[in-house]
């Protein structure tokens, strides 16, 4: 190979080392990153104190806000503080202590149906691993995400929501539709030590700032840098 053909190949794979498979940028996807740093506090909306506490109340949040799962968790979590009492609890009664979160009928099944798997494989207590998680009824790897993020501290992965796919599709994050595949294009894009941190000011863009419907674009902390910007509703 002759030096100027070894010159253009190598600047072609420095430009292709410049942009994560999703074709955005690098540069710019870390700048989005820093950005919804400084904006959004890293935090979750619901309120728990243990991982059992947190794994119920995500099941409970699914199209439900977290502000509603709140005002039932405040009863519930006093009433059950153990993987047994919820293995133990009487279906007809739990769903209708859970009945305003909606969806009441399946979130009762999977909620005491993850209750008695944890006392069986697990002695009722919450796993800190994605693989044991996972094999759990009710645990999905969204799921299990925010469990080991947000109750263990561990940075197995990102949290795709429905938040997470609008917003990663509107700053070309992601073209992919499927959960696990966005999440695997932002766990490119996005530092490790981040990933958790990042997930969780995703969810607060999307539903505060990126909304479904009409998102707020003007003053929005990542305005010149989206791609879709002034573009939607």
């Amino acid at each position: 190979m002759n030096r100027m053909a070894a010159s253009k190949k190598s600047k072609r794979a420095q430009r292709g080392a410049g942009k994560a498979k999703s074709g955005l940028p690098a540069a710019r996807a870390l700048e989005i990153v820093e950005r919804l740093g400084a904006a959004y506090p890293a935090r979750i909306e619901l309120d728990f104190r243990n991982p059992l506490e947190l794994a119920v109340a995500t099941i409970l949040s699914a199209q439900c806000t977290d502000r509603r799962v709140n005002e039932v968790t405040v009863t519930l979590f006093e009433k059950y503080r153990t993987a047994e009492d919820y293995a133990q609890a009487d279906p007809d009664v739990f769903q209708e202590e859970i009945r305003p979160t909606g969806f009441f009928r399946n979130k009762t099944r999977s909620i005491l149906a993850f209750a008695e798997a944890l006392v069986e494989r697990h002695d009722g207590v919450v796993p800190g691993t994605m693989e044991a998680l996972v094999q759990l009824p009710g645990i999905g790897r969204k799921t299990a995400n925010v469990i080991l993020g947000s109750a263990f501290g561990k940075r197995e992965g990102i949290v795709v929501d429905t938040h997470v796919i609008r917003v990663a599709a509107r700053l070309g994050f992601s073209g992919e539709n499927d959960p696990e595949k966005i999440e695997r294009d932002l766990m490119r894009l996005v530092p490790r030590e981040e990933w958790t941190d990042f997930g969780l000011r995703m969810i607060q863009h999307g539903r505060y700032t990126c909304t479904a419907r009409k998102p707020k674009c003007d003053g929005c902390p990542v305005e010149e840098l989206c791609p879709s910007a002034h573009s939607l509703g």
